[in-house]
């Protein structure tokens, strides 16, 4: 069965727009992990206008389940995942105005700055993942830096999927494929919802695990947490 993590960034964009503690995101993450989320996501970026830096501190330990911090390793996100130790650290390549990512590392061209990066964070006994599109040759670069996951950028599928282009799975599985022939684990996410999952979960083997926020806190607002949660968790057996 594929893990689903909850990415929880939402929760605390609307905790920031109000001012005060409502919704309290740890509180919100005991929650999730109770409903059967098997792993939370977070995405502290240096503006903090969501996930804030003493958020990921305060989630340490509360998060029983595995435990993703995603962003841009700038020194101060390196720092705090090396203090944290979360499960996984997942790589992305956003830019500080970014409202959210849109695009994977370009894995050749990075080579060397990714290779020192993940090395320290394996030193240090944190499994390592690095968001990448959906091309082959950005899947061997991953595998050249010493990563140990892919997480493949899923915005292209998840939009032609939404036109009915089911054929838009194909450059995911082809580099599905070549991960599995390289040893490296699979991960996947953005944009990944209810009406696409179960499709994208069936067309990509040894899927390891997702990643969903905003699709998924948008359709608790009218299913519910509890229940949309065990809805993703029936569609990724």
């Amino acid at each position: 069965m594929t893990k689903l993590s909850v990415n929880i960034n939402k929760i605390a964009t609307l905790r920031n727009s109000r001012g005060g503690d409502v919704p309290n995101v740890v509180q919100f993450a005991r929650d999730i992990q109770k409903f059967g989320a098997q792993g939370v996501t977070i995405h502290p970026r240096p503006d903090e206008r969501h996930i804030r830096y003493q958020d990921v501190y305060d989630l340490k330990p509360e998060v029983y389940t595995e435990y993703n911090i995603e962003g841009n390793p700038i020194r101060q996100f390196i720092d705090m995942v090396l203090e944290v130790k979360p499960t996984q650290v997942t790589l992305v390549p956003d830019a500080e105005d970014a409202i959210t990512s849109n695009a994977g590392w370009d894995t050749i061209k990075h080579k060397d700055f990714l290779v020192d990066v993940i090395k320290e964070f394996k030193q240090n006994g944190i499994r390592t993942s690095i968001f990448v599109d959906p091309q082959l040759k950005q899947v061997e670069g991953a595998k050249a830096t010493g990563a140990d996951r892919i997480e493949l950028y899923t915005e292209a599928f998840a939009h032609n999927y939404g036109l009915g282009n089911k054929m838009s799975i194909k450059p995911y599985t082809e580099c599905a494929v070549l991960a599995n022939v390289l040893g490296l684990g699979i991960n996947a996410g953005h944009d990944l919802s209810l009406d696409n999952i179960k499709y994208f979960k069936q067309n990509i083997p040894d899927l390891l695990e997702v990643s969903i926020g905003h699709a998924l806190i948008s359709e608790s607002l009218y299913l519910g947490i509890e229940n949309v949660i065990n809805m993703y968790l029936r569609q990724l057996k």
